[in-house]
């Protein structure tokens, strides 16, 4: 356990520890951990001046990340870091982002410097120029196109990142993998659950897997990288009296990307 200093400055994730003695603890898989604090449900969170946390949650800050940039980072930016550095992809191979918002303008970013080719995958043409600038060498506009058939046309992917909020949305995309390929599943939403034919399972040996946020050393492995690579969230600061505001902005998917609630003058 590291030495925490007084006035250090450390973040805490969506998983706010572990309790080290249960199976998945003593096998090492805290990310799994059957007694999972979890931040803002056992614990009260961040909408708060000051908040307790166990010392076994805490993630180190680098000096030139600000507050306001390290906090998504630590649960969308931790999410769709390791749903990429988990997976089978390898630098050079097409990666496909679905979605270019909250998780998916993080996801572009990570891809991009884990040297993979990028497909962002979105509906509509207008986040056609962010998403490149993000660093997404191709575009595929869901709603003019197939995207099966464009990730096809550009060899299969080897992996899609599925970040939408929208379970329809993503079944699909299976079709667009290559051989071997994986659909990582980070978002979730919608009525419907993910449907999957099995012929595209079967035959191209494909798989479907899930990616959950990660354990304290994760979120500090995200925010190094971040660190060193220049990755910053979009985000809205808001203080912390009008964090209704910012919740409202929320739900109704106006936030761009990340709503931070800020404290002190």
């Amino acid at each position: 356990m590291p030495a925490w200093k007084e006035g250090q400055r450390v973040g805490v994730s969506y998983m706010g520890g572990h309790c080290g003695h249960c199976e998945w603890c003593r096998r090492g898989d805290f990310v799994n951990c059957q007694n999972q604090p979890i931040s803002g449900v056992h614990t009260d969170g961040g909408y708060a001046e000051m908040m307790i946390a166990q010392a076994s949650g805490l993630a180190a800050i680098p000096d030139d990340l600000l507050s306001t940039e390290a906090a998504p980072l630590l649960c969308a930016g931790l999410t769709t870091f390791n749903g990429l550095r988990n997976s089978k992809a390898r630098p050079g191979e097409l990666v496909a982002i679905q979605g270019v918002g909250g998780l998916g303008h993080l996801g572009i970013q990570f891809a991009r410097r884990m040297g993979f080719q990028i497909a962002a995958i979105a509906r509509g043409p207008e986040k056609e120029s962010l998403a490149k600038k993000l660093g997404a060498h191709h575009y595929i506009d869901s709603g003019a196109q197939d995207p099966v058939a464009a990730l096809q046309d550009l060899g299969g992917a080897r992996l899609i990142l599925a970040t939408a909020a929208n379970s329809k949305s993503m079944s699909p995309l299976l079709g667009g993998l290559a051989p071997r390929g994986q659909l990582v599943v980070a978002g979730a939403g919608g009525d419907e659950p993910i449907s999957v034919n099995p012929v595209s399972l079967l035959f191209g040996m494909r798989s479907v897997a899930g990616t959950m946020t990660g354990s304290s050393i994760d979120a500090e492995d995200a925010l190094s990288f971040s660190s060193l690579q220049g990755i910053r969230p979009m985000i809205e600061t808001v203080p912390l009296p009008n964090a209704v505001e910012a919740y409202g902005r929320m739900m109704r998917n106006e936030a761009r990307f990340r709503m931070v609630l800020v404290t002190g003058p």
